[in-house]
């Protein structure tokens, strides 16, 4: 049950920032700790989330620091990925002075907030694809696919996205070469590619393993939790066989592996997409349109 409540606000201890939130963008994993699914989502809080208030990728300005803290002062625009603490969905939010960076003048908060985990699962989720390789991307219409999309082609890669058919024409507005609704056809049956990110994993190993090219990768990121398992044994001893590698991608959090996004987006190169955004009243409702799979590009709560 999501409820808004008065809290009083929280007071930052060593190395930890008080953050006035602007914006929060709300992320898949949002909605899979707020409804325990998959299992993973339930590490610390078995029966429910074990922070109160959820929300992690944060936009905002400075308002107190912790003792020790060196890097930033009241008053600073800063923005970041509080996995560990959440609390975005509030008017403060208490996070680690490590995860934060200073907020790119060219981007309003509601920008930035959209960059963190999206921005960090896309640049390493494509890393290594080059011109003229085939990359599929499953799940390709949301927060990290619209980045991913963007990337791979920067890179001079052939982009084949997937997702629902309310998706398609946002892909190729993106700049994918081709689109495939998932509903309608099966994109393990087609390819082959040198790489496959699969955002949303829910298919057999071997039918992975099928859609890839000799000495192509799979890297899936998230999923059902037997998907996982599978991947992480039967797949990897299947893509030694076949000389193809399968595996789950471990994201790096941290300002050095979204701030090469962010500094993409300010200059022009890369475009943020932002579906709709909501107010902290409409917590609900937003964490609903990304959990049923409609949100095209991110969605953000702004606080005012």
């Amino acid at each position: 049950m999501l409820r808004i409540a008065d809290l009083p606000t929280p007071t930052p201890v060593a190395g930890q920032v008080l953050v006035r939130v602007a914006a929060t963008s709300i992320n898949l994993s949002d909605w899979e700790t707020l409804v325990g699914t998959p299992l993973y989502s339930r590490i610390g809080g078995l029966r429910r989330p074990a922070r109160r208030t959820l929300g992690s990728d944060i936009a905002g300005h400075v308002e107190a620091v912790g003792p020790a803290v060196t890097r930033f002062r009241p008053g600073d625009q800063v923005y970041g990925d509080n996995l560990q603490f959440k609390g975005g969905f509030a008017e403060y939010a208490i996070a680690p002075e490590t995860v934060l960076a200073v907020k790119p003048a060219a981007l309003t908060f509601t920008q930035a907030s959209t960059i963190p985990q999206a921005g960090a699962i896309a640049r390493q989720g494509i890393a290594g694809i080059e011109a003229g390789q085939r990359l599929l991307i499953n799940g390709a219409g949301g927060g990290s696919g619209a980045f991913a999309i963007q990337l791979a082609k920067r890179a001079g890669a052939h982009v084949t996205g997937v997702d629902n058919a309310g998706k398609l024409d946002f892909m190729r507005a993106l700049g994918a070469d081709q689109v495939i609704d998932y509903r309608r056809a099966d994109f393990t049956r087609q390819g082959p590619y040198d790489l496959v990110l699969d955002l949303v994993a829910h298919r057999s190993v071997f039918a992975y393993r099928r859609a890839l090219a000799p000495g192509g990768r799979y890297r899936c990121v998230g999923g059902s939790v037997s998907t996982l398992l599978r991947v992480l044994t039967v797949g990897a001893l299947a893509g030694l066989v076949t000389g193809r590698r399968l595996g789950v991608l471990a994201v790096r959090e941290g300002p050095a592996h979204f701030e090469p996004i962010a500094a993409l987006c300010a200059s022009g190169d890369l475009d943020i997409h932002i579906d709709r955004t909501f107010t902290l009243d409409e917590v609900p409702a937003a964490l609903t349109h990304v959990g049923e799979g409609r949100a095209l590009g991110k969605v953000v709560v702004e606080v005012p």
